[in-house]
């Protein structure tokens, strides 16, 4: 397989922080959209974007709580949205919309992991729908507004987690039989599957997108865990503090998007999945949880991904 799934010596690594990937870039008159944007990874994304001169649109489902956490970070707006919810996705894009403005970098950083089973929609098991299925409609919504920037990024976040699962084709929304890890590992393989596919589908339209791990991170996303499960996989000790040597902080966590969104050096590439900002090489074999699994890069599954969620949305960007 010819790919350009390989290291392109970045110059930086997994200890990098977002603001030291952004020194010496401009982003002023910039213009993007961060799901999650005022928690965890998604608050220090925003952060570094804003500061880098960029003026960032944070979707919230909770926007009183987006406002508070957003207060001390100048050049930034929040709007309301639900990504579970596809009404009200498609709301906040017509809204968008209606202002006629560009966007340059949309991150998808939004997400759910480990939760128990949830349906939403009419029926949709709840981590599919939420990484996936909403951003889909969102990113769809928003293709008038991303194609005319010109030169758009669209980065989703997904996870080494994508190692666990592909996607399960005869039963995607577990209805026999649920698993909280599975469900999310599928979710994350979903993430990167569409980023495949909407770069193939946007470069012609001056769209390219990406994916990513971001590192293993103490954030919000932990809140299904309980305090002895973190323990026992060693990531917390008795007393909650950090005990994996090789977690990030934040700021390192939230620095492979931002790479992915601004880099020169990814100017000309797409579909990549990258991670300690730097591209990921493929992981032929299994059980290292490093790179990206080839099913997850696969154009054939991209393509039967996304035909099956323009099925169940009902909108496709082009």
């Amino acid at each position: 397989m010819t790919t350009s799934q390989h290291k392109i010596g970045s110059g930086f690594d997994a200890r990098s922080t977002a603001a030291e990937v952004l020194d010496g870039i401009d982003l002023s008159g910039k213009l993007a959209v961060v799901t999650g944007g005022y928690s965890g990874l998604g608050l220090e994304t925003t952060r570094a974007l804003a500061n880098a001169g960029a003026h960032v649109v944070v979707p919230a489902r909770r926007p009183a709580d987006a406002e508070a956490a957003l207060s001390g970070i100048s050049g930034t707006e929040v709007g309301e949205l639900d990504l579970a919810d596809l009404t009200s996705v498609e709301t906040f894009a017509r809204r968008f919309l209606g202002t006629g403005r560009s966007i340059d970098l949309l991150i998808a950083g939004a997400g759910i992991m480990a939760a128990p089973e949830r349906r939403v929609g009419p029926g949709w098991e709840s981590h599919f729908a939420i990484c996936h299925l909403g951003h889909y409609a969102l990113v769809s919504r928003l293709w008038p507004a991303l194609t005319a920037s010109g030169d758009a990024r669209v980065v989703t976040v997904a996870s080494s987690g994508h190692h666990s699962s592909t996607m399960r084709w005869d039963d995607v929304h577990f209805e026999r039989g649920y698993d909280r890890w599975l469900a999310y590992g599928q979710a994350k393989t979903a993430n990167v599957l569409f980023a495949v596919h909407l770069d193939r589908l946007g470069a012609e339209h001056g769209v390219r997108a990406f994916s990513l791990h971001p590192g293993a991170i103490l954030t919000p996303l932990q809140r299904h865990l309980r305090p002895e499960e973190m323990v026992e996989r060693g990531w917390i000790d008795e007393h909650g503090n950090q005990a994996d040597p090789d977690f990030k902080s934040p700021e390192q966590g939230a620095a492979t998007q931002v790479w992915a969104a601004t880099s020169p050096l990814l100017d000309g590439l797409g579909g990549l999945y990258c991670e300690d900002c730097e591209v990921a090489e493929i992981a032929e074999e299994e059980g290292e949880w490093v790179g990206v699994r080839p099913y997850a890069i696969d154009a054939g599954e991209a393509a039967r991904l996304w035909k099956l969620s323009a099925d169940l949305t009902g909108v496709s960007p082009c």
